[in-house]
């Protein structure tokens, strides 16, 4: 076990989702900070596999102009 590592599941894998939809925003805007960053994973409680698919969805809505960059 990491040091300060929660042990919160990952809500994807609860419910079994493998893939993030970069056209669903209200998934993606609670992974982006008010100042449209993507928050970490220590954070949110997301494993691994999962923070990189969201960060993957994130990046491709912002490319599509789906999402700012900042705020």
């Amino acid at each position: 076990m990491t040091a300060g590592r929660s042990l919160k599941p990952c809500i994807f894998c609860i419910e079994k989702i493998n893939y993030v939809d970069y056209k669903n925003l209200g998934v993606l805007r609670f992974f982006i900070s008010r100042y449209g960053k993507i928050i970490p994973r220590y954070y949110t409680g997301v494993c691994l596999r999962h923070q990189k698919r969201v960060t993957r969805a994130i990046k491709r809505a912002r490319e599509m102009a789906i999402l700012p960059f900042v705020r």
